[in-house]
């Protein structure tokens, strides 16, 4: 048998035409691979930059409801929510997460009166809430209380399950917090709430941005975060978290942060074939919007050759602050 070889062979000939390269191309990406994050706080007409995360907004709840139209109009399906409250409402247990008349549960409310086809998703998670910026209730020696963090969350889940959200993101890395949410979840009725588990969150210092954005990052202060995220050297690790979400009910799982966590993506697609996405965080997203503005980065081309990896990673979906660029360019409009 004679294997061919080159001239026979020449791999360069299906790349000759953007034809050939289309017929032979593995990977997509299209508008329904977009979630897109959005910053709320209280108030009427604000919006207020994040100054850390170029082009990005907090905003208040009536333009939050022009966003949401512009992006059922561009087909993107899914708009994430995040809270940046008074300060005044923060406590050490973080109970404002649980108030059904809370800034993200009336906002889940209006989005689902005047927008019935987007789908909503918000947070789980109490570092927004609570006023030493950690994700959990805290001891007097300052550690990360996990079943009492854990009661609340469930609360917050259910707060916002009941406001008509569509998909619940527990972000905040407690164990065991999937199953009795699930099971809440159950008991109340509300059947059809999804659970986005993230799942193999990592210990990462490219959330700073978005720790900016939500008023977090002055309470954290030096403080971090690692008796509860992930250690960033570790990946067998990932496989045994997702495997426990999976089990204990979620719908779908998530890798965060995305780019410098790729192989983390590729394994758990490869090993559970279940529905995976990544968040590409506020540092990644920062960095290459700094780049770009500083014209040593093609904007729009590095931003879709990011999301090209993270298709050929296997996420089936991504949460990207550049969603709405995104979709404007896959639709023809920038």
């Amino acid at each position: 048998m004679i294997t061919p070889d080159f001239p026979a062979i020449r791999m360069r000939r299906m790349r000759r035409d953007p034809f050939s390269r289309a017929l032979m191309r593995e990977n997509t990406v299209t508008v329904d691979d977009l979630i897109y994050p959005v910053f709320v706080v209280e108030g009427a007409n604000r919006r207020e930059a994040v100054t850390t995360m170029p082009g990005v907004d907090r905003i208040s709840i009536d333009n939050l409801l022009k966003v949401a139209e512009e992006c059922v109009k561009l087909g993107i399906p899914v708009l994430s929510l995040f809270p940046n409250i008074d300060p005044s409402l923060k406590t050490n247990d973080g109970v404002e997460a649980t108030n059904p008349e809370g800034l993200i549960p009336r906002a889940v409310r209006e989005l689902k009166k005047n927008f019935p086809e987007l789908g909503i998703m918000t947070d789980v998670a109490l570092d927004p809430y609570t006023s030493h910026g950690q994700d959990g209730t805290v001891d007097e020696k300052g550690s990360i209380l996990n079943d009492e963090t854990t009661e609340m969350l469930v609360r917050q889940a259910l707060c916002q399950a009941e406001a008509g959200v569509d998909i619940v993101g527990p972000s905040d890395m407690m164990d065991g917090r999937i199953g009795v949410m699930r099971k809440a979840l159950e008991d109340k009725g509300l059947i059809h709430t999804r659970i986005m588990a993230y799942s193999a969150k990592y210990a990462s210092a490219f959330y700073g941005p978005f720790r900016d954005a939500v008023g977090s990052a002055a309470a954290l202060g030096k403080a971090d975060k690692f008796t509860y995220q992930m250690d960033p050297a570790n990946t067998d690790e990932a496989l045994r978290e997702v495997a426990l979400d999976i089990a204990e009910g979620a719908d779908m799982v998530m890798v965060k942060p995305g780019m410098p966590y790729l192989d983390i993506v590729r394994r758990v697609k490869d090993e559970f074939k279940v529905p995976t996405y990544a968040y590409q965080v506020s540092g990644e997203y920062a960095m290459l919007k700094a780049a770009a503005l500083n014209g040593w980065l093609d904007h729009d081309k590095v931003m879709m050759e990011a999301m090209m990896a993270f298709k050929r990673a296997g996420a089936d979906g991504v949460l990207t602050y550049f969603a709405l660029d995104i979709a404007r360019k896959l639709k023809g409009l920038a």
